[in-house]
């Protein structure tokens, strides 16, 4: 009898109680702009920056509309004007070389490894061309994070982490989003916490953390703000900032703060998903699986492994033959941008030169959610159908 999957690979785990209790209550009382507050209230967007600046380890945290906002704010905030190149992943999703090109910069992409981290050889030889690296940690892949500080600190190259894989994760013990000048995470339906839309933005660095305060849209509201600097940090800049109106809402921030309180909990159950997964695909003839690093804490909310060097026709042949068991994977290798998955060739408004040795490996990406609501053997069934069809195919095309 064949093995079919019959879960939803895009199906979430509900809202925390508390957070709905806590939604609610912001719709019982109208409150739902981050400003409009009682009198002695703080308000609940106040109150998650002060939690996840804490999680972090952060001095500073600015909730805002989405993880592309973030970068767009963070990108402004380090005085990057229209023309100016910024470095970053050729292997990143769309809001990434977006958020670059959102405020008139120029993506200057860098290669990817086997290991689908940023190539730092080639981004060594590439640091010249620009003053910033958006550094997109893909699919929750980090790079060796001291190798790629250390050449960023050395040529004046000011580095931006986008973190929307890898909140909760980290790099030698230090949570991720901290290595660089400023972290920046997403809050989307699929990243790790859940609001639908919605990102943070955070940093140690005063005159940044102010002026994306007024990026964000605070008019001169920013003494509301309790993960700010102090307002002697906004006496200038609240003159010459524009107010680019993105904020975090009530109603969303109610909603994460418990979410935040449970990440690390819920970080362990993706890895046991992840880690579930990666066993029952070791050892497959023609499939490489991904090498993480000694010094990375992951985070598994999802899975990827590579066909290297396959013929397009047998990689789109497993993709089929997994999907009709109800098996959704995504891959890297198509000649069109389809539904989230995209690549560096796919953005015409950002011009690129081939990079042969990272087509190989994007040609080979194939990519999976791993949701909380799989369980374990949900993970084990999904292995079997990957296996079985993997093997199949490659055994065909010997």
């Amino acid at each position: 009898m064949i093995e079919n999957f019959t879960g939803s690979f895009t199906q979430q785990e509900p809202i925390p109680e508390v957070g709905i209790e806590a939604a609610i209550n912001v719709l019982r009382n109208g409150r739902l702009h981050r400003y409009n507050t009682a009198q002695g209230e703080v308000s609940q967007t106040a109150l998650l920056e002060q939690e996840f600046a804490a999680s972090v380890g952060a001095k500073y945290c600015i909730a805002v509309a989405s993880g592309g906002y973030a970068m767009g704010t963070a990108l402004r905030a380090v005085g990057v004007k229209p023309g100016d190149n910024v470095l970053s992943n050729a292997f990143t999703l769309a809001p990434v070389p977006g958020a670059i090109a959102s405020v008139g910069g120029v993506p200057v992409f860098v290669g990817v490894t086997e290991n689908l981290t940023i190539d730092l050889n080639d981004l060594e030889v590439k640091l010249s061309l620009a003053s910033v690296l958006l550094l997109s940690h893909m699919r929750g892949h980090i790079c060796d994070m001291d190798r790629l500080t250390a050449m960023c600190d050395a040529a004046g190259v000011v580095v931006i982490e986008d973190c929307a894989h890898t909140m909760g994760a980290a790099w030698a013990g230090i949570a991720s989003g901290r290595q660089g000048t400023i972290g920046c995470y997403s809050c989307q339906t699929y990243k790790h916490v859940n609001s639908g839309e919605g990102g943070f933005l955070v940093t140690d660095d005063p005159d940044l953390a102010a002026a994306s305060v007024i990026l964000s849209g605070s008019y001169m509201l920013f003494e509301k703000h309790i993960a700010a600097p102090p307002v002697e940090a906004f006496v200038d800049l609240k003159y010459t900032t524009p107010n680019i109106s993105g904020r975090m809402d009530n109603l969303r921030a109610a909603i994460l703060r418990p979410q935040i309180k449970d990440l690390a909990k819920q970080c362990a159950r993706w890895n046991k998903r992840y880690y579930s997964l990666e066993m029952g695909l070791r050892d497959i003839p023609g499939l490489t699986l991904v090498q993480r690093h000694a010094k990375e804490t992951i985070v598994g909310s999802s899975i990827q492994f590579l066909l290297l060097d396959w013929l397009s026709s047998d990689i789109q042949e497993v993709i089929a033959k997994c999907g009709e068991r109800g098996v959704e994977l995504k891959w890297f290798g198509a000649p069109e941008p389809v539904a989230f998955t995209s690549r560096y060739d796919s953005w015409h408004y950002a011009p690129s030169k081939r990079m042969n040795a990272s087509d190989r490996i994007l040609a080979g990406i194939v990519d999976m959610r791993v949701p909380l609501t799989f369980s374990l053997e949900d993970c084990a069934v999904i292995s079997r159908i990957i296996r079985a069809e993997v093997s199949a195919v490659y055994q065909a095309a010997r």
